[in-house]
């Protein structure tokens, strides 16, 4: 476990933070915003240090010893980060997406375009395989995007796989586990769980994403440890892929009703063709601000 500050650990909160916020947008990957300040590789460490052998030492050596192998200062950190903003940010997301899509996804869509450059320069060396992974990345992740939602669902085992396969996205840059959430018809009925405190279902989902983390990692650690350019190939596709989600400019293809549910079915549109006010201006300053925050980040991280 890294020795810091006091000062470090809220940053490190902070970012956590920033992870939460991004989660609650389909569309956008918390593990985009852990690569890009500086965290990510860290993070996929200490998820793998929660295993047996960890625990034996909590056993033989004691609690001290336990939490140091753990990195539990850090784990504790993030993930206050990230709860705070789910459960204290969901009203206000949902209300910006809801009454200010098109500046709310331009933002977004600025940081996500900076990310891939930001991933890309990561990788040390590029030739035919990490070029040919960064366009299979990059289908994948955008084909994921096509895909029609489905409708919401209640089921708590049902919810327990969609936390579990959520987290795995998260964990990815580029791939949103909110908008997986999307796909499997969760997305809304967690998020009413959260707003209205429903901690039942809340429960059954951190649960699956407990799971879901703990045994995704283990194979995330061996990418990067064994074939880490062809992982980084792979990951920037993801996020070149998703940028088909969140571009801001969209037209209402059908409306599908379910109760008092609804499932909007859409395609991406030029903004000059847009009824209504398309609000270019402030899309335009939106992104350019997401597109800076990234290489703020980058440079707040080197200093850190």
């Amino acid at each position: 476990m890294k020795t810091r500050s006091l000062i470090q650990y809220l940053f490190i909160t902070l970012k956590g933070m920033a992870m939460g916020v991004a989660e609650l947008v389909p569309g956008v990957s918390g593990g985009t915003i852990a690569f890009v300040t500086g965290i990510y590789e860290e993070f996929i460490s200490s998820i793998n240090n929660v295993n047996l052998t960890t625990f034996r030492i909590l056993h033989k050596k004691g609690f001290t010893s336990f939490w140091k192998a753990l990195n539990g200062n850090f784990l504790v950190a993030l993930f206050l980060g990230m709860a705070i903003s789910i459960f204290s940010l969901s009203k206000i997301i949902a209300w910006l997406l809801e009454n200010h899509p098109i500046p709310v996804w331009s933002f977004f869509f600025g940081l996500v375009l900076a990310s891939v450059i930001f991933v890309a320069k990561a990788i040390k060396k590029w030739n035919w395989a990490t070029v040919l992974l960064f366009l299979f990345g990059t289908a994948v992740a955008f084909y994921i995007t096509t895909l029609p939602p489905s409708a919401n669902t209640e089921s708590l085992p049902f919810l327990f796989l969609a936390g579990a396969l959520a987290v795995c996205a998260m964990v990815l840059p580029g791939i949103s586990g909110s908008f997986i959430l999307v796909l499997l018809g969760c997305y809304k009925t967690i998020l009413d769980a959260l707003n209205d405190k429903n901690f039942k279902i809340v429960i059954t989902v951190a649960l699956g994403a407990a799971f879901g983390i703990l045994s995704f990692a283990r194979l995330l650690k061996w990418m990067f440890a064994k074939h880490k350019d062809i992982t980084l190939a792979v990951l920037t596709g993801f996020i070149l892929g998703s940028l088909n989600k969140i571009w801001p400019w969209k037209e209402v293809l059908e409306v599908i009703k379910i109760g008092k549910k609804e499932i909007i079915i859409d395609k991406n549109i030029s903004p000059l063709i847009f009824e209504g006010d398309n609000q270019i201006v402030f899309a335009i300053i939106a992104s350019i601000i997401g597109f800076s925050l990234i290489f703020i980040l980058e440079k707040v991280s080197s200093k850190e």
